[in-house]
Parts: C-alpha cells; sequence; structure tokens
C-alpha cells in the first residue's frame, strides 16, 4: 500500500531527521515550499503493550537504526557470526526500536532481519535474539499458537499468559492473533481444551473483569461467603463458583475477598483451591490468585521454578525475561531477591552459559545482592 501525505516545510524536516522508515522524500517543483513523503509498504500497525515504567529494557539513546542495522549486517556477513554486537544491540534497544532495526535493515540491505538471525544463530541464544524481535502482542499470540499446535496442549503456557494478562491486553492479543492467524483463539483453545479448565480459560478470555472503582463491602462479604460455602462446606466442589468469582471480579475487590475469607475459614484462598481442586484447573486457579496478589510475586515464582532443580525450562525462562523485561521486570527482580536465597542475576548466572547467558544477563539489568 502507498500512503501519501502533504506535509509543510517545517514538518517534512522533523519527519526526515527522524528518519521515518522506509520512506522517500523528495521537494516538488510545483510548490516550493511543500513536500510530498511516499511511504511504501504495509501500513497495518500492531499495537504496542502498554508499558510500565519498572522495565530493565527502555528506548535506547542515542538511536541511529541504520547504523544498527549496518552494525548487525556487518556482524551477520561472511563467515562466522559476531554474537556479541548482535546480543548487545538487540538487548539495548526497546521493542519499537527493533522494529525501526528491522525496517532499516529491509531498506538497506533487501533482507529480513529475523530470516537472518534463524540462519546465523543456534539453539537458545537464537530463539531469546528471535524473540526480542517479536512485537509483544505478537510474541504473546505466537506463543499461545504454538501451545496449542499439534499433537498435546501446553497447559502452563496458556495458564501463565491468561492469568496475568490484563484485560486489555488480552483483548489485544485475541485481535492480533486473528490478524496473523486468521482464526479464532477463544475456539482454538476450546478446541484443544476441556472441563472446568477450559471455562476458566474462556472466561478469562471474555476479557470482562470489572474495573477497580471501588469495593462494596458486602459484596466483599458476599463473595467470600459464597467461596467458603463453594468449597469447605460442600461435599464436593462447586467449582463454578470460583470460575466465575476469581475470572470477573475486580482485582481491589478480590484482594479484600481473600482477606475476608480468611477471616470467615481460618484458611488462605491458596490453601482452599489447592484441597478443593486438583489438576490443570488448580495450577490455573492459583495462578490467578497469584496474579491478583501480586503480578510480579508471580513472574519471580515462575522464573524460580523454571531454573530450580535439575535441568532448565528454557522457553518458559525466554518467555517471561522477554514478555515483562519492558514492563515490571525491576519489580520481579526485587520479589525474586526478597523470596529466593539468590538473586535473579545470580541464578540465571548459574544456571546459563556461553552468549545465551550474556543476553539474559543484559535483559535482566543487574544484580540485587
Amino acid at each position: 500500500m502507498i500512503s501519501v501525505l502533504l506535509l509543510q516545510e517545517k514538518v517534512f524536516a522533523a519527519l526526515c531527521h527522524r528518519r521515518i522508515g522506509s520512506a522517500l522524500c523528495q521537494q516538488q517543483p510545483w510548490e516550493a515550499d511543500w513536500y510530498i513523503l511516499i511511504r511504501i509498504g504495509p501500513t497495518r500497525r500492531i499495537p504496542e503493550m502498554a508499558k510500565n515504567t519498572r522495565g530493565t529494557v527502555t528506548a535506547f539513546s542515542p538511536f541511529d537504526a541504520r547504523a544498527d542495522a549496518e552494525a548487525l549486517r556487518k556482524a551477520m556477513k561472511g563467515m562466522g557470526t559476531d554474537e556479541e554486537t548482535v546480543l548487545k544491540i538487540l538487548t539495548s534497544r526497546n521493542n519499537a526500536q527493533r522494529q525501526e532495526i528491522a525496517s532499516a535493515f529491509k531498506t538497506l540491505f533487501g533482507r529480513d532481519l529475523v530470516d537472518d538471525l534463524k540462519k546465523e544463530l543456534t539453539g537458545k541464544f537464537e530463539t531469546l535474539m528471535v524473540s526480542l524481535m517479536r512485537p509483544a502482542y505478537i510474541f504473546d499470540a505466537h506463543a499461545l499458537k504454538h501451545a496449542i499446535k499439534g499433537a498435546g496442549t501446553n497447559e502452563k503456557v496458556l495458564t501463565e499468559i491468561l492469568a496475568s494478562r490484563t484485560p486489555a491486553e488480552v483483548q489485544q492479543i485475541k485481535q492480533v492473533y486473528l490478524q496473523e492467524y486468521e482464526a479464532n483463539l477463544e475456539d482454538k483453545i476450546t478446541g484443544e481444551t476441556s472441563g472446568h479448565f477450559q471455562r476458566m480459560l474462556v472466561v478469562l478470555l471474555q476479557a470482562n473483569r470489572d474495573p477497580d472503582v471501588g469495593v462494596d463491602e458486602s459484596l466483599v462479604e458476599q463473595d467470600a461467603q459464597v467461596l467458603f460455602r463453594a468449597g469447605e462446606l460442600k461435599w464436593g466442589t462447586d467449582e463454578e463458583k470460583f470460575i466465575t468469582i476469581l475470572g470477573t471480579r475486580s482485582i481491589s475487590h478480590l484482594r479484600r475477598v481473600f482477606d475476608k475469607y480468611m477471616t470467615i475459614s481460618g484458611f488462605q484462598i491458596e490453601e482452599t483451591i489447592d484441597r478443593e481442586t486438583s489438576g490443570d484447573l488448580e495450577k490455573l486457579l492459583l495462578a490467578v490468585v497469584k496474579c491478583i496478589r501480586s503480578v510480579p510475586a508471580y513472574f519471580a515464582e515462575t522464573l524460580y521454578y523454571s531454573m530450580k532443580g535439575a535441568g532448565t525450562d528454557d522457553d518458559t525462562l525466554i518467555r517471561v525475561m522477554v514478555s515483562r523485561s519492558e514492563i515490571d521486570l525491576l519489580d520481579i527482580r526485587r520479589e525474586f531477591r526478597k523470596n529466593f536465597a539468590k538473586s535473579l542475576y545470580q541464578m540465571i548466572q548459574k544456571d546459563t552459559s556461553g552468549d545465551y547467558r550474556k543476553a539474559l544477563l543484559l535483559l535482566c539489568g543487574g544484580d540485587d545482592e
């Protein structure tokens, strides 16, 4: 698609100074102080994930997309690859800047940056660098697609993403999934899951959680009593009550419900879920409760268990480090240090190696010892 915009001289100069995409700018002889900007290529824009100031990766300054593209091409051209240059550039630019670099790379060399990364890099390091190149919502949509692709379903990925994203983020993920894969995310997930686990996923996919506009204490009391009767006071469990309340009430309301539930029952809500439910539903409900209490604490725990014990769950480690690097990784680091014997930085250092480790440590952004 070609979009043509008439721009006055000062606006044009500012745009050229910022080097927008692959724009071709030229002065027109028919009107001396007007210019035409021709932008070639698709104009579809993937919305960015809402950014929090608590990320470890922020906009790099001074930023020059052309210079970065040239450095990356040099690093991957010919025999051998300069992995150090690749990882230093891609971990220190935010996602919006990486997209500009990819655009400049295509313009300058007629090559796709992601394709070159896949060709020149290998293993976990390749996966990490390619993941950094995906816009946030595409990153989540891609993870969900692969979680339900082929034989077997990765319930862990479905749980992690849908329990932790805000309603606005879930709506954007659904929209991007439809754009990228021409398929309805809810239909795909319901086709691969079943039972109460499926029901809770569907509730989260509706993204209809009540807004935080104050807490009604009478409703808090009512919900706490409903949960108590649906679990501890009932022979069997009324899972639907847990699903409805945990999947639709506001964050501030649920935090008060958890406090009230403890007062009424003498149990933390997590203890009741652990006793009254099982399997994938239990894991999903617990993830939702943990995210209601603190999303950074939930991801700190997720990262810890991805590296604890024999072997490393690299898919989870990469997914969390990339997806939270511009949102709340500083808070995740703080929670990690508060709850575990080692800092996140130290655990990554011990559990990984090579360029993969270097890149993860740069994303981590420092030690908290």
